[in-house]
């Protein structure tokens, strides 16, 4: 399968002659299976369409950073929203203004403000005349954004525009789509791991109709099974919400505790990482009628039993190398209930959840957490729940290393 295939990635485009080759490279990665999203600079759609890009990508191309304001519609803060979903970032042509401003920290249009925005990777490929190239201010901006992490993709010896021939003519795009294809398989730390997760609320019936469940979205076990599969991992998804899986995850859907016992149980065995982030009803109504319950028949008596506690029986089946991740939602005493959970159930790493603020946990794309392991407790600030998702897979990849050196 494509190092590529259902990867996300945004296609920056700025101003320079090279731009129309963009959209070979724009084709190419579309065909390599990759979810592409352009983003044009102003000064890029002196030389190429919007309407081109977005006939050809995967995404409708955006041009401004005010979406609303310009066209009332949209999203509000889209390089936010770019940036935090990106598998890479990839500009070419880079021009060396847009190097320049990258370097400084200029953030003055949607290209360099998702450049800002991102933690995915990033990978620049620069265009330009050659006494441009040579200069040494865009050398030392290169040097600067190197030593950032920037990948650089470097320009080729040919012909330019006004019938110049130099060092600065943009990589050729298959070039530029094999380098795309080998920086992310740098970031495939999870590649032949198999991590089961879970999410959303279970639903208990009361009748035929109603359930009593909680407040839990599922947004981040979602979160933690799409960025588990951007780094390799094989994921099974075990799901109480009705949405699609992300891109290569397997799912599985399930509603009541039962049920979510008897996925996980069944496919337990095989995993590598179980990630127990679900919330799991701690109770049911007892012997629920088939039928609706009616509202002239008076209010019914609701006698509840417990559930099985099955994350019992995941620690209890544990076996030698695998890694198992809790999630502890909690209203108050966040560190001692989540450490007791922690030490109880067996788990390698505890993702202790405060769910007492408005801007966190349950049904927000942030979350206020802290994590336990056997080092210790380190409290986070607010993330939103991918960025929270990758540091959690960071802690998992390195435990996994712990283990299999053991």
């Amino acid at each position: 399968m494509s190092t590529l295939r259902g990867r996300r990635i945004v296609l920056g485009v700025s101003g320079g002659i090279a731009a129309y080759k963009a959209i070979d490279v724009c084709r190419r990665l579309v065909d390599a299976g990759a979810h592409v999203m352009p983003v044009l600079t102003a000064d890029s759609l002196r030389f190429v369409g919007e309407v081109t890009f977005s006939a050809l990508a995967s995404e409708p191309a955006r041009t401004s950073l005010f979406p609303i304001a310009d066209h009332g519609s949209g999203e509000a803060i889209p390089h936010t929203h770019l940036g935090q979903t990106a598998d890479l970032i990839l500009v070419a042509p880079a021009t060396a203004k847009l190097l320049g401003k990258y370097a400084a920290g200029i953030s003055d249009d949607l290209l360099t403000a998702t450049l800002l925005a991102t933690r995915a990777p990033v990978l620049v490929a620069p265009a330009m005349h050659t006494e441009m190239w040579e200069h040494p201010a865009v050398q030392e901006n290169l040097a600067t954004l190197r030593r950032r992490g920037v990948h650089v993709i470097e320009p080729e010896s040919g012909r330019l525009a006004g019938g110049d021939v130099g060092e600065g003519r943009l990589a050729d795009p298959a070039c530029i789509v094999e380098a795309v294809e080998g920086v992310l398989a740098l970031t495939q730390d999870l590649a032949g791991v198999r991590v089961l997760v879970t999410a959303g609320g279970t639903r208990e019936p009361i009748d035929a109709v109603r359930v009593i469940t909680n407040r839990s979205s599922g947004k981040q076990g979602y979160a933690v099974a799409e960025v588990a599969a951007r780094r390799g991992a094989a994921v099974t998804l075990v799901s109480t919400i009705g949405r699609p899986a992300p891109p290569n995850v397997e799912i599985v859907t399930v509603q009541t505790a039962a049920e979510m016992e008897a996925a996980v149980m069944a496919r337990v065995h095989d995993a590598d990482v179980v990630v127990q982030a679900a919330a799991v009803a701690d109770f049911r109504p007892k012997e629920p009628p088939a039928r609706k319950l009616k509202k002239h028949e008076g209010i019914p008596e609701i006698v509840l039993e417990p559930t099985h506690n099955f994350a019992h029986d995941i620690a209890a089946a544990k076996r030698p190398g695998q890694v198992l991740v809790g999630f502890a939602a909690e209203t108050d005493d966040l560190r001692a209930n989540a450490r007791g959970k922690f030490e109880r159930m067996r788990l390698d790493l505890m993702v202790g959840n405060d769910v007492s603020q408005p801007d966190a946990g349950f049904e927000v794309d942030t979350n206020r957490v802290v994590l336990i392991d056997a080092d210790g407790d380190v409290a986070l600030p607010l993330l939103t729940k991918i960025d929270l998702a990758g540091i959690i897979l960071d802690r998992v990849a390195s435990i996994l290393m712990k283990k299999k050196a053991e």
